[in-house]
């Protein structure tokens, strides 16, 4: 049977993924972190030789959503809602994103969901070049929400 990390790694051959030439590169074991990043091609660039802006924000569109919904567990619905992204540097060579969400930040999430109901939450990530530089920043917005959620307990809390 395949751990949940080689599962994650599968995506790489997951056709927008493989199309941009996007690698998940490394998966922590609790599926809070993940390392991506582009190599710069011919099939990635713009007119002007640098990282085409649609293969940037692919590289950063559905992590956050996985490390929620793993993390929080069957019991909540895990969507992405919005992004802004803000081009700061021409995007050369190889680029490389981080993302993570730690096991507090996680608990603080289900716990304002089991009470709240639902809630949009904002993550920004940061794509850096080689040399370490931010060239790259995009706010997601992930929409949370309880499955079964008794709307009517907010009467009494209210």
């Amino acid at each position: 049977m395949l751990s949940n990390t080689t599962k994650m790694k599968l995506i790489n051959w997951w056709p927008p993924m493989l199309g941009t030439g996007i690698s998940l590169k490394k998966v922590s074991r609790d599926l809070s972190r993940f390392e991506v990043e582009m190599k710069l091609r011919w099939y990635n660039r713009n007119l002007v030789g640098i990282h085409y802006g649609g293969s940037l924000y692919s590289m950063c569109d559905p992590w956050y959503m996985f490390i929620l919904i793993a993390n929080l567990g069957k019991e909540y619905m895990v969507m992405d809602k919005a992004a802004n992204i803000r081009y700061l540097k021409p995007g050369k060579g190889t680029l490389k994103c981080i993302f993570e969400v730690d096991k507090a930040q996680v608990q603080a999430i289900k716990d304002e969901i089991d009470v709240i109901g639902k809630k949009d939450y904002t993550f920004l990530c940061q794509v850096k070049n080689e040399q370490g530089e931010v060239v790259t920043e995009v706010e997601k917005i992930v929409y949370v929400r309880k499955k079964d959620f008794n709307w009517d307990s907010l009467d009494s809390k209210v």
